[in-house]
Order: C-alpha cells, then structure tokens, then sequence
C-alpha cells in the first residue's frame, strides 16, 4: 500500500480503526502526512475520516494501550517468575508438566547430555569440538536441530547457551534483558539489563550440575576470556573481531550451503565443518586468492577491446533503428490526423448544409477523441539522441587494465568495495573435481557481465583455463540473462 501512494491507484484507504494501521504515533502521523500529500483520504468504520488532530490523538491512544499492555504482561510473568513457573521460553534438559500448567520437570536423557557437556568443557575441550562430537553420534540438539558452538557457549552476558543457563544449577534468572525496537529500522534488539534488575528466585527441583562443576566452567571461562583479550604481549585486543572483507558474509559452501568463514589467518573455511563437523567440505581458500580470482577474472574479461567496438556499432545501429522507427511512427500519425480532419470538416460541412442526423453527433464525437490523442503524440518531444565519445574504447581499456590498482586505492577501497558487494548476490565455494581446491561459481549481475564479455555466443557454457580451481564456465541462471559464472 505504502509503494503504490505515489501512483494514484486508490483514492481512499479504508480501516477498521486507527489502531489496525499503527499504533506510534510517528507511524501514523508519517503515513496520514504521506495520504494527504498525494490527496488520497483516510478514513475508519469507527471515526470516519482522520484528520491531522485525530491522527495525533488516536496515534498516542494506540501507543499508550502497547506501553500499559507491555507493563500488564511484564506483572503477569513476574508473578508466574516469583512463583518458581516459566516466564516464557523452554530450556534444553526440561519439559512441561502434563498435570501442572506452567511447571516444568527434568528430562533424564537430555540432563545426562547436559553434565557430559558441562564435564567436557570443564575438561578442555572446546565448544566446537563438543558440538562435532555431539553430531557424529548423530544427537540432536535443542529443537532437533543440529549443535553448534554457539548452542554450547552462547553469551555470558545475557545468559544464553548451554553453558551459562543458571536453571541448572536450580536458579530461576529473570529480566536479564529489555527488548526495544529500533524507530528507524524496525528490528527488535536485545540489550542486557543491570544485575540489580535481575529477579532470582531457588528452584531446587530443577537442579541438573551441581556447584562444583559448575564453578568449574566459570572459571575456565574467565581464563578463556581474559586470553581472548589479550596478545602475546599481554596487549588487551579482540582477536575474535575481524574487520569486514570484500566478500565477507558473500561466500557459501557449495556442498552443505553454510556460509565460509575466516577460520585463520586471512583463510576462509566452511562454517559448519569448522563449528559443527557435518559437512564434508574441508577445504579452505586464502581471502587474497579468491579476491584476486574475481578482480582478475573480471578484468580479464573485460580486456578485450572488440567487445567496445562491437557495442559502439550494435548501439549506433539500434539508435538508428529507433530514430528511423520514430520518424515512420511520427508520419503515420501525421497522416491520421490529417485524415481525421478532414472527416471532421466533412460532417461540420453537412450539418451547416442542414444534413443533420443524430448519429453524426456520436461520430463527430469520437473523431474528436482521436484527434485530441494524436495531437497529444505529435506534441510529446522525442528523447534527445544518446552520443558515444569517439574514445571510448581507448578510455576504457586504460581504467580496465588499472581496476585492481583502482580498487586497492586507499581514498576510493571502501567505496569501490561496497560498489562491488552490489554487484553480487553470492560466491558459492566447492571442492574442484580432481579434489586439488576449489572452484567458485559466481551469482549476481557480475556474472552477468562477465559471461557478457565473452566475445562469442554468452549463453553457451564454455571451459576456462585448465589450471585448478580457475575454472571458467557459465552455468545455468534465472531469467533472461546469465546470473552465474564459475570462476
């Protein structure tokens, strides 16, 4: 509804009431701003139209009915917290009770896994080789989902994760967190509420690791934590935080679908290999080589001259085309006009000779119509011809031979980077078939320049350079134009 305001396909938007529109009052005052602007009304079944002051007015009504119904459902669950029940929300290792609404009652099976989980890291080992070894045996996690690192360590700070939920060691933690909703994005976030909010009330019964071993994952991961921090010098640092790269969050694995991670030092892996072990796909790629593919493979491409020459003609002659077709098009309706006229004075002629019958009223009528349609044609100005500098294709072989160069540059890196990132929807990552590295398939509108910039037919699929991992193929894509390209 929002999209189509600005085109005029409705006269009136038609409600309920204000409150099934939106229930902020910027919400409303924006959208009856947008209305009215574009001379489209707003009206209710309980108000009848909305004007600017009862947009104001029912926009506040709405939003304090959301703030007292938030206050009401947070009394409701603190009252269900105190009295040991869940606020919301189910945790691994418990279930409801059938004969009581609300409480909860250990599961045997997934407690036992939850000490083995608790032991391991304790123990040593990581999250993410207790996850691996969780789904070798093919046990499934929260949801019957598969684990993950994160499922086992979560974050400390808000409780989340196997690791730190305090339900096992009988302690109902409550209010951890306040939700808020961003006014310009919309998106729900989470952030930590102070310790002193915190409501905590004993539930023994539900008690599945005792203190010791308890203290014991606490401590270790202090340690981890503080290590985390900290360089070989002992410099406080996040090594966990990476900077954004030109295809970060672009690459998936070709075998499972996950995304590929760094997993070291500039190398990129599969992520569900690394965290969780179930996918097959072992092999890793450095960010400088599958950087280098795509520029290169791109430049490449983009390095053969006749491809200008060839648009420059093929452009040169569809402009042609188009003028010629205008101007026959043009003449045509000159010469339609001219025959509507002189029907026109034809019939205007017979009636002055007192030859009048009521169908040439309807005739008269209609010829006008056509008229005033040509004329509005004839008027339209055509658009102004497109000109190509003469050149052009000596211009773009210089910035094309410099594009790496250009993109490296430190004024323009950013800009340049996210320009790129635009042009492609994902870099999908699979193991070459003589298993000697990886081939990568490009999707988005790069693939489709470069499967353009082939000098001979670009929807045929073509072999590349026989070198491993540089294959170069167009492989089937949706639409018209091809979206992938195997680099």
């Amino acid at each position: 509804m929002m999209a189509d305001i600005g085109h005029r396909k409705f006269d009136i938007v038609l409600a309920e009431s204000l409150d099934r529109i939106g229930r902020r009052v910027a919400d409303v005052a924006a959208l009856h701003d947008d209305l009215s602007f574009n001379g489209i009304a707003l009206h209710t079944v309980a108000t009848g139209e909305i004007t600017a002051l009862l947009a104001g007015i029912l926009g506040s009504v709405g939003q304090q009915f959301l703030l007292d119904l938030r206050e009401k459902t947070r009394r409701g669950l603190l009252g269900r917290v105190l009295d040991g029940k869940s606020g919301g929300g189910l945790a691994y290792g418990y279930r409801i009770r059938d004969d009581h609404i609300g409480e909860r009652e250990i599961v045997d099976t997934e407690a036992t896994l939850v000490r083995r989980i608790f032991e391991d890291y304790a123990n040593g080992l990581s999250p993410r080789k207790i996850a691996k070894a969780l789904n070798e045996e093919n046990i499934p996690g929260p949801g019957g989902r598969k684990w993950g690192d994160t499922t086992i360590r979560g974050q400390v700070d808000r409780g989340t994760g196997i690791l730190n939920n305090d339900l096992y060691v009988g302690l109902l933690v409550w209010n951890r967190c306040s939700y808020v909703k961003n006014p310009r994005t919309g998106k729900r976030l989470a952030r930590p509420n102070p310790a002193e909010q915190w409501e905590r009330v004993e539930v023994p019964d539900l008690r599945i690791i005792d203190d010791d071993l308890w203290n014991r994952v606490k401590e270790r991961q202090r340690f981890v934590r503080i290590e985390m921090s900290r360089d070989a010098s002992g410099n406080a640092l996040n090594r966990a935080h990476r900077r954004k790269h030109l295809f970060s969050g672009l690459l998936r694995c070709g075998v499972c679908g996950s995304g590929y991670t760094i997993t070291g030092k500039d190398r990129y892996g599969c992520a569900s290999h690394r965290s969780k072990g179930i996918c097959t796909n072992t092999h890793s790629i450095k960010r400088q080589v599958i950087e280098d593919r795509v520029l290169s493979g791109l430049k490449d491409r983009l390095m053969a001259p006749e491809l200008i020459a060839t648009f420059i003609e093929e452009f040169t002659a569809e402009m042609n085309r188009h003028s010629v077709e205008a101007e026959q098009d043009r003449r045509s309706k000159e010469r339609e006009l001219a025959a509507v006229m002189r029907k026109i004075d034809a019939i205007l002629k017979a009636i002055e000779d007192g030859m009048y019958t009521p169908s040439m009223k309807d005739r008269l009528l209609a010829l006008e119509d056509g008229k005033g349609e040509l004329q509005v044609a004839l008027d339209t100005p055509p658009p102004p011809p497109l000109r190509i500098h003469p050149n052009i294709h000596k211009i773009y072989e210089r910035k094309v031979a410099d594009l790496v160069n250009v993109l490296n540059d430190d004024v323009i890196k950013a800009e340049a980077n996210e320009i790129i990132r635009g042009l492609i929807d994902k870099i999908v990552l699979f193991p070459a078939t003589d298993d000697s590295g990886l081939d990568a398939e490009l999707h988005g509108d790069l693939a489709a320049i470069l499967a353009l910039c082939n000098t001979d037919d670009p929807k045929k699929q073509r072999p590349g350079s026989e070198e491993p991992g540089r294959q170069l193929s167009v492989v089937a894509g949706a639409g018209f134009e091809p979206a992938t390209f195997r680099l």
